[in-house]
């Protein structure tokens, strides 16, 4: 991966953003893009549009979203702890003892999550799965009053981890989901900056899907496109106790995932298959039986029906602090991309 790459990818995996406060890691979007469009812009939604060849007939979009799971303050007691909901789907078990940042108007807070110490619990209680109401974040604070100079009720809260090098390629952090999408379809539009197209391409990192796809629906609307590719991730089923003959055989490295399935419209999925076989990009195949619960389930309902696809890449430990991708399968994403989108028409029909 070019260095210039891996350095945007760090940065979008430690800018926090979770659902419905987008607009730090957008900048971060913006900076990167700008040169390789011709106009980027956001809607009040804050969904981002980076956009090249804007007059062209044939509208193709590309989602990647950019909001990532968090947590969000709902009281603080008389003693200064802090409670907190979940911003998205959090498993309540990957959260204690996690360090995190408070998110606050006068800047970010550090804290600890903290829970009462096994040795204070009652036998009987050390193996049941703990509550998130029994956990609560500690920023040090004397009393409520302290506390209350730097962090308020509904301020969002995110863990504090960084991005760590693997061996094979391979790279761990939160928010992979879908900081790598997003990753994935701005390093399209720079793979396409000095091609000539047939169509326009919106390139939208979208905003508020972990809490119900909700950006991609007012985006679709605002771009109209006559086709849309979703770039999120996949499980892989490289790992102890996961399941190939449940999950699907999936491998980090291996390639980006193409979704099939009824989410997604065949001469797009028979297209990205095509360029993938003709350019030897390795890619894989992934069963989708119903709406895949990505930004591609809400494009392909937008307005009268849109063509969807969706490219995934393979993630281990997904909606966790240490979630693992390959950097040859988020090349290989935007390359697939490229080259399908390259070759387009103008009168191109993705009608079944």
């Amino acid at each position: 991966m070019r260095k210039e790459t891996f350095e945007f990818l760090e940065q979008l995996v430690t800018t926090a953003s979770p659902s419905g406060f987008e607009a730090p890691i957008q900048e971060v979007c913006k900076a990167y893009v700008a040169p390789y469009v011709d106009e980027v812009y956001k809607d009040v939604h804050g969904n981002q549009y980076a956009v090249r060849n804007p007059e062209g007939a044939l509208r193709v979009m590309l989602a990647g979203h950019v909001d990532e799971i968090g947590l969000m303050i709902n009281n603080i007691d008389d003693k200064g702890y802090l409670s907190f909901a979940s911003i998205g789907g959090i498993d309540t078990a990957v959260l204690d003892a996690q360090r995190v940042t408070v998110h606050g108007a006068r800047g970010p807070v550090a804290g600890v999550i903290g829970r009462t110490a096994i040795h204070l619990t009652d036998a009987k209680d050390r193996d049941k799965a703990i509550k998130m109401h029994d956990l609560w974040i500690d920023i040090g604070a004397k009393d409520k009053k302290d506390a209350e100079k730097v962090v308020a009720v509904g301020d969002p809260v995110t863990v504090d981890a960084g991005l760590v090098q693997l061996r094979d390629g391979k790279v761990a952090a939160r928010a992979f989901d879908d900081r790598v999408g997003a990753l994935v379809i701005i390093e399209t539009m720079r793979l396409l900056a000095k091609r000539k197209l047939d169509c326009a391409v919106y390139c939208v990192t979208t905003v508020q899907e972990e809490i119900g796809l909700r950006g991609a629906v007012t985006s679709s609307y605002g771009c109209h496109p006559h086709v849309g590719v979703a770039v999120d991730v996949n499980h892989a089923s490289d790992y102890p106790s996961c399941e190939p003959k449940r999950q699907g055989d999936l491998k980090i490295n291996a390639g980006p995932i193409i979704e099939r399935g009824p989410n997604i419209n065949p001469i797009v999925e028979r297209g990205l298959v095509k360029t993938a076989k003709d350019k030897k990009i390795p890619h894989q195949i992934a069963a989708a039986p119903r709406g895949t619960g990505t930004d591609a389930n809400a494009i392909q309902l937008s307005r009268g029906g849109v063509a969807a696809g969706l490219v995934s890449i393979p993630n281990r430990y997904m909606h966790s602090s240490v979630e693992v991708v390959g950097l040859k399968d988020v090349e290989n994403a935007s390359k697939l991309l490229a080259e399908w989108i390259g070759q387009l028409k103008a009168d191109t029909s993705f009608i079944p």
